[in-house]
C-alpha cells in the first residue's frame, strides 16, 4: 500500500511535535505525498510552513484548502464545501480552481459517498480522498464507512486515498493510498 501523510499543524502542536520531525518520520515510513493542513493559522504562517516543508520534502507536497498558496507546493486538496464555495457547478468550480492554481498542479477532492464519487468522476481532478474509514478525533462529524470504503473506492475513475482513522497496516483492494494522519504516525521525538 502506498502512503500519503496528512500533516495537521494543530495535532502536531498537541503532541509536542513539529513539521520537520513529522516530515522526517513520514519519509522514513515511505510516504510519497505530504498534505499540510493548518485550519486556524494566519496565511503568512501557512505560507512559511509550506516553504519550510518544501526544503525538506522531496515527494508531492499538497496544501489543504489554501489554494492561493498552490505556487509553494505541488497542488491542493479541497473538501466538498470548498468545491461548492468556488461555484455551484462542480465542473465550473474545478475549471476556476485550475485557472487559479495552474494546469500543472494536483487537485484532490474529499468524497464520502457514491453520489460524491460519481460527481468526482466527471471532474478534471487527480485523486479523491474517501472516508472516513474509522472514527477520528479530528472529524467528529464524519460518517464512518468502515468496510464499505473499499466497495465505494471501486466506483472511482480516479486514484483513491483512504482517509479517516486509517492505520499503517490497513489493506484495501481498490485504494491507491492510505492516508495516515499526524496523530497516527508515531513520532520518536514527541515529548
Amino acid at each position: 500500500m502506498r502512503l500519503y501523510a496528512l500533516c495537521d499543524a494543530d495535532i502536531l502542536r498537541e503532541r509536542g511535535s513539529d513539521l520537520l520531525s513529522f516530515a522526517g518520520r513520514a519519509k522514513t515510513l515511505g510516504a510519497e505525498v505530504l498534505q499540510y493542513r493548518n485550519k486556524f493559522a494566519d496565511i503568512a504562517i501557512v505560507k512559511a510552513d509550506l516553504i519550510t516543508l518544501r526544503k525538506v520534502w522531496e515527494g508531492f507536497l499538497i496544501i489543504n484548502d489554501h489554494y492561493e498558496l498552490a505556487s509553494f507546493c505541488d497542488g491542493v486538496h479541497i473538501g466538498q464545501e470548498d468545491l461548492y464555495a468556488i461555484d455551484s457547478d462542480p465542473v465550473r468550480a474545478i475549471k476556476i480552481l485550475k485557472m487559479a492554481i495552474g494546469e500543472d498542479k494536483i487537485i484532490g477532492l474529499s468524497t464520502h459517498n457514491a453520489q460524491e464519487i460519481t460527481t468526482a468522476n466527471s471532474l478534471d481532478i487527480n485523486y479523491i480522498g474517501l472516508g472516513a474509514y474509522r472514527a477520528t478525533s479530528t472529524k467528529s462529524d464524519a460518517k464512518v464507512l468502515g468496510e464499505k470504503l473499499d466497495e465505494l473506492a471501486a466506483l472511482s475513475n480516479h486514484p483513491v486515498a483512504a482517509i479517516g482513522g486509517v492505520k499503517l497496516d490497513d489493506r484495501f483492494q481498490h485504494v491507491t493510498y492510505n492516508v495516515i494522519g499526524s496523530g497516527l504516525i508515531p513520532n520518536e521525538n514527541a515529548k
